[in-house]
């Protein structure tokens, strides 16, 4: 996800549903983005993240919030990575128009953005990588009659 998003040092990464978080360390530790953030519901599994996040010293740059995904800030953020289901990036789809800036790019694991337009979209055995960026992937639903 964060290859096909070329993340770089520039980049600051929000990860929706973030789990273990191993998505936020990644993205520092070996892309080397400035900042990283994720949203995480499970209290189990913000705890792994916040444990990992200690573990690798990442505080002054990642973070994790315990808390709905529907409450994130994405102001900063110049990625926005998901593994969520379709029906949640469906229900995604008002936040990410009105709150992403335009070029952020926004790269779904496994579950498309019905009715957007990727960018690039890469298979890899088992699984789909979607990527879009704003405001390209949505330009066509305002096309349509």
């Amino acid at each position: 996800m964060l290859e096909l998003a070329q993340a770089g040092s520039n980049d600051v990464l929000v990860d929706l549903g973030c789990g273990d978080g191993r998505i936020i360390t990644t993205a520092i530790q070996e892309f080397g983005v400035r900042k990283a953030v994720g949203y995480e519901l499970r209290e189990d599994l913000y705890k792994l993240g916040v444990q990992e996040i200690e573990k690798q010293g990442l505080w002054n740059r990642a973070k994790i919030v315990l808390g709905d995904l529907f409450n994130a800030d994405l102001k900063e953020a110049t990625i926005i990575t998901l593994y969520l289901t379709g029906t949640a990036n469906d229900r995604l789809k008002p936040k990410l128009r009105a709150e992403a800036s335009p070029g952020t790019r926004i790269v779904s694991h496994d579950f498309s953005i019905n009715g957007w337009r990727t960018i690039q979209r890469e298979s890899f055995e088992y699984h789909t990588i979607y990527m879009y960026q704003i405001p390209h992937a949505y330009e066509i639903e305002n096309q349509l009659p």
